[in-house]
């Protein structure tokens, strides 16, 4: 059971995080052009019914895990709007 109980955590906190490197990345170079609005709106949608699920079973890791996630994309999608319209920023040297 523990075993279980930590797969599930680390998948967690793994999917909360996931979008994290690409927010700082998009306020860093101020540029969307690479992003996919349809996929941020697909995962938004996604995480937002896991959440609505892990309600139905009463799971606070499934509501807990998907809540960070869904804030951290609301994130995205708020940079994506934002800079979707600016002059893109060229990317800094160094990173990849």
């Amino acid at each position: 059971m523990i075993f279980w109980f930590s797969v599930g955590i680390v998948a967690a906190v793994l999917t909360m995080f996931g979008f994290i490197p690409q927010i700082i990345r998009m306020y860093r170079t101020r540029s969307v052009k690479d992003i996919s609005v349809l996929t941020l709106v697909q995962f938004t949608l996604g995480v937002a019914l896991w959440a609505v699920y892990g309600v139905f079973i009463n799971d606070l890791i499934v509501i807990g895990a998907n809540m960070v996630s869904l804030s951290t994309l609301i994130v995205a999608l708020g940079l994506y709007f934002h800079y979707r319209g600016t002059l893109q920023r060229p990317d800094i040297p160094g990173e990849a």
